[in-house]
C-alpha cells in the first residue's frame, strides 16, 4: 500500500496541486498502470519539462523539473512584418510557462504569416536564453528572404482559349518587372482557390456548361525563389440555349408576361451569369405584381448531341418567412443607423431576396467598408429569419497632395482633406484647394445624406474660384459665394434635388485691346439662383459604368434678388452598352438654352464649349466670336454629343490602361448683342471631330491623352490636335 507521496523539485507549483493530478493516492495499492497514467497526466499540464515517478519502500516519490517562466519574447531580423503584428500572432507571452511545443507552434504561425505575404523562403530559428530563477528569454531569429514570385502559369487541356488569354482571367499573374506596384505575382494559396472559381465563371459565361478544373498544382522551385503553377482543365462542349420556358403554380400569374424580363433567348450562347440575372429579374417582376413569397428555380436539360440546353424557370410559392431582426457586427466606428438606413427591408417585413441583394449593394456603395457580408440564418421560429450583417471598416479619411498638368489649367497643385464618414455618421466633409497657372480654387463642402433621419440629402458649399481666361476671351474672372442644397429619391433610379446659390462674379483685368463686348461686360455681378435637378440613373456603376443609361434635366432661375435675371435649361444623357468583354460603347449628348428675364444674357452666363465637350477644339473654341479680336463671346444655345468605344490596349490588366476612339459633335450659337458693325461671327452649323485617346490610372495619378482632328468647323473656330490631363481629377 502507498503510505506517503513525496514531491521533489517543485519550486513554483504547490505540492497539493501536483498531487491533485495523480491517479493514485495514499492508502491505494501500488499499481503500475495507475502510476503510468499519473505520469502522463502531469506531463499534460504543460508545467513540467521532465517528470519521473518511482517507489521507495512504501513511499511514492514524484520528481519534477518545472518548465521555465518566459521573461521576454523578442524578434530579430524582421523588417517586412513589424513586432506588433508578430506579437499578435504568437502564443508565447511574458510571465507564461515555456514549452517546446508552444515554441514550435509559434514558429509555424510566423512562417504561415510570411507565406501569406509571399515569402516562402523565410526561416525562423528560435533561441532560448536561460536566466536566473528558472526564467528564459525567447528570441525568434528571422530571415525573411525575398518575395517568392510566380515564375510561370501554364494550362493543360485548353483548346478554345490559349494560355495568354486565360492568364488575363485569373487573379494571379506571372512575375514581371512592371509589377513592382502589385502583389498579384506573389504566390498565395487562397488566391489560387479564387483563380479556380474565376476560370469556372469565365467558361460558364461562354457556354461551356461542362467545364471543370481537374487540378491546380503549385510547385516551388529548388531555390525556393519562385512557383510554377499548372492548371489542368476540361473545357467540354459549348452549348447554345434551346427552349426557354417559364412555369408557375401561382394563381392569377400569367407566365407569358414574364418572358420579357429574361436575359437569355433561344439561340444565344448559354451564360450562367445571365441565368442568375434572369432569376433575379423574375423574382423582382413577380414581387412587383404582389406575390411576396416566391421561389424561382431553373431547370437545365442538356442535349449533348445538338449541344443545346433547354431552360425552364419554375416559379412556385416559397416558404412564408418574415424578418425577425437585423444584426450588425464589425462596425466599431460607423453607427448602426448609418447601415440600417440603407436596408430596403426592416424587421417584420416579408423576406425578399432581391431587396436583400439591393440592400447589400447600397451598403457597399457607401464605400465605408473593406468587406460586407450579408447572410440569412434561421430565427426562433420556422417562419422567422435573422439577417446578419458583418462589415470590415476601412479608412474613410484622406489627405491628398497632388500635382499635375492639364491643357486647360496648366501646371497645378492640389491639396484636399476629406472625411466621408464624419464621426461615424455617414456625413461627408471636404476642404480642398487648387493652385494652377490659370486657375485658383478653394472649397468647403458638407453633406448630410439622411437629413432629419429621412432619406433626404442636405448640405452646403462655400467656394472661391479665380480663372485666367485671357487666351480665350481676354479677361479674368473671380467668383466666390456658397450654396444650400437638398435632394431626395422618388425611386431607386429617379432622384430630385434643389439648390440655392448666392455668389458674386467679377470680370477684371480686361486689356484695352479686348473685344468691345468684353469691355462692356467687365465689372461685378451678384447672383441669387435657384436650381432644380431631376435625374434618372440606371447605370450599373456611377464610377465606371459599362451598361445602362443616365438622363438629367437641370433648370436654373436667377433673379430673386441679385443683379442678374435669367432662366437656363440643360439636359444631359449618357448610354452605355457592353459590346464584348471590357469593350464598352457609350453615347452621350447634352444641350442647353438660356433666356434673359427682362434683360440680355450676360457674357459670363452663356455657354462656352470645346475642350473636353468636343475634343479636337480648344477650350471655348466653338461659338460666337469677335471677328476683330478673336475673343470668344459664348452662345445662348448649345448642344454636344459623342460616340465613343473604350477597349483594352493589351497591357496587363493591373496597368489599368484603356484606349478609346471617338467622334464628337457640337455647336454653340446666338447672341442678342447690338452689333451694328457686324463684328460677331455666329453660326449654328455643325462642328465635328474624330480621334483616339487613352487613359492610364497610374500610381501617380490619372493620365489622359486625346488626339482629335476637327473635320467640320468654321474658319473662326479654334482647334487643337493634342490634349493632356495628368495628376489631378479630370
Amino acid at each position: 500500500m502507498v503510505r506517503d507521496i513525496v514531491v521533489e523539485g517543485a519550486q513554483r507549483t504547490e505540492t497539493s496541486t501536483i498531487q491533485s493530478y495523480l491517479l493514485i493516492q495514499p492508502g491505494d495499492p501500488f499499481d503500475d498502470a495507475r502510476i503510468d497514467r499519473s505520469l502522463k497526466s502531469l506531463f499534460a499540464t504543460g508545467l513540467f519539462a521532465d517528470v519521473s515517478i518511482s517507489r521507495n519502500g512504501d513511499q511514492l516519490v514524484v520528481k519534477v523539473v518545472e518548465n521555465p517562466i518566459i521573461n521576454r519574447v523578442a524578434f530579430e531580423g524582421n523588417e517586412r512584418i513589424d513586432d506588433k503584428t508578430l506579437e499578435a500572432e504568437v502564443a508565447l507571452r511574458p510571465r507564461t510557462i515555456y514549452t517546446r511545443a508552444k515554441v514550435q507552434s509559434d514558429v509555424t504561425r510566423i512562417l504561415t504569416l510570411y507565406r501569406r505575404s509571399g515569402r516562402f523562403a523565410a526561416t525562423v530559428e528560435p533561441k532560448v536564453i536561460e536566466l536566473p530563477q528558472n526564467r528564459v528569454d525567447v528570441v525568434f531569429e528571422i530571415q525573411e528572404g525575398d518575395v517568392t514570385t510566380v515564375e510561370s502559369i501554364k494550362f493543360i487541356g485548353n483548346k478554345e482559349f490559349d494560355d495568354s488569354e486565360l492568364r488575363t482571367v485569373i487573379r494571379t499573374k506571372e512575375s514581371a518587372w512592371w509589377r513592382f506596384f502589385s502583389t498579384d505575382d506573389t504566390y498565395d494559396p487562397d488566391r489560387l482557390s479564387l483563380d479556380r472559381e474565376l476560370l469556372r465563371r469565365f467558361y460558364l459565361r461562354g457556354g461551356y456548361a461542362d467545364f471543370r478544373v481537374v487540378s491546380s498544382v503549385a510547385e516551388l522551385s529548388p531555390d525556393r525563389e519562385g512557383f510554377y503553377l499548372v492548371f489542368t482543365i476540361e473545357e467540354g462542349e459549348r452549348y447554345k440555349v434551346g427552349k426557354v420556358d417559364v412555369h408557375t403554380t401561382l394563381k392569377g400569374l400569367d407566365p407569358t408576361q414574364l418572358k420579357d424580363v429574361l436575359k437569355l433567348a433561344p439561340g444565344d450562347w448559354y451564360d450562367a451569369d445571365k441565368v442568375e440575372k434572369s432569376i433575379d429579374a423574375l423574382s423582382d417582376a413577380v414581387g412587383t405584381l404582389g406575390y411576396a413569397f416566391v421561389d424561382v428555380r431553373p431547370k437545365l436539360e442538356r442535349n449533348r448531341e445538338a449541344h443545346t440546353i433547354d431552360l425552364a424557370f419554375d416559379i412556385n410559392e416559397g416558404p412564408r418567412v418574415f424578418i425577425e431582426r437585423i444584426d450588425i457586427s464589425g462596425n466599431t466606428r460607423t453607427q448602426d443607423r448609418v447601415i440600417r438606413r440603407e436596408f430596403r427591408l426592416v424587421e417584420g417585413d416579408a423576406f425578399d431576396a432581391a431587396k436583400l441583394r439591393r440592400s447589400r449593394q447600397r451598403i457597399q456603395d457607401l464605400d465605408f467598408f473593406e468587406k460586407v457580408n450579408v447572410e440569412q440564418v434561421p430565427g426562433n421560429a420556422p417562419d422567422r429569419a435573422v439577417i446578419k450583417v458583418g462589415v470590415e471598416e476601412k479608412s474613410t479619411g484622406s489627405l491628398s497632395v497632388g500635382a499635375g498638368f492639364s491643357t486647360g489649367t496648366g501646371i497645378l497643385g492640389d491639396v484636399s482633406v476629406r472625411e466621408r464618414n464624419f464621426l461615424g455618421r455617414g456625413q461627408d466633409v471636404v476642404l480642398s484647394a487648387l493652385l494652377g497657372q490659370r486657375r485658383k480654387q478653394a472649397e468647403l463642402s458638407f453633406t448630410e445624406p439622411y437629413f432629419l433621419d429621412r432619406e433626404v440629402s442636405a448640405g452646403f458649399d462655400g467656394f472661391y474660384i479665380e480663372t485666367d481666361r485671357q487666351s480665350e476671351s481676354s479677361f479674368d474672372v473671380r467668383t466666390y459665394g456658397g450654396d444650400l442644397r437638398i435632394g431626395y429619391p422618388w425611386s431607386e433610379a429617379f432622384t430630385e434635388s434643389w439648390k440655392y446659390t448666392l455668389k458674386s462674379s467679377e470680370m477684371f483685368n480686361v486689356p484695352s485691346s479686348a473685344s468691345i463686348f468684353v469691355q462692356e461686360a467687365q465689372g461685378t455681378e451678384t447672383y441669387s439662383e435657384i436650381s432644380h435637378i431631376a435625374a434618372y440613373d440606371k447605370r450599373d456603376s456611377k464610377i465606371d459604368p459599362t451598361s445602362g443609361y443616365l438622363a438629367k434635366l437641370v433648370t436654373d432661375v436667377a433673379g430673386l434678388g441679385g443683379s442678374v435675371a435669367y432662366m437656363r435649361n440643360r439636359i444631359e444623357t449618357d448610354y452605355y452598352y457592353p459590346v464584348a468583354e471590357n469593350w464598352v460603347l457609350s453615347l452621350s449628348g447634352n444641350g442647353g438654352i438660356i433666356n434673359g428675364l427682362g434683360e440680355d444674357v450676360k457674357l459670363l452666363d452663356r455657354f462656352f464649349i470645346g475642350g473636353n465637350e468636343v475634343r479636337g477644339f480648344k477650350i471655348d473654341g466653338i461659338g460666337p466670336r469677335d471677328r476683330s479680336t478673336n475673343d470668344a463671346l459664348g452662345g445662348e444655345y448649345f448642344y454636344a454629343g459623342s460616340v465613343q468605344l473604350a477597349f483594352p490596349l493589351g497591357f496587363p490588366e493591373e496597368f489599368r490602361i484603356k484606349g478609346r476612339v471617338f467622334n464628337d459633335v457640337g455647336s454653340s450659337w446666338k447672341l442678342q448683342e447690338n452689333d451694328p458693325n457686324h463684328l460677331i461671327e455666329d453660326s449654328s452649323s455643325l462642328r465635328a471631330s474624330a480621334g483616339f485617346g487613352m487613359t492610364w490610372v497610374s500610381p501617380f495619378g490619372p493620365l489622359g491623352v486625346d488626339i482629335g482632328y476637327a473635320y467640320l468647323k468654321e474658319n473662326y473656330d479654334r482647334t487643337e490636335l493634342f490634349r493632356l490631363n495628368f495628376g489631378t481629377r479630370f
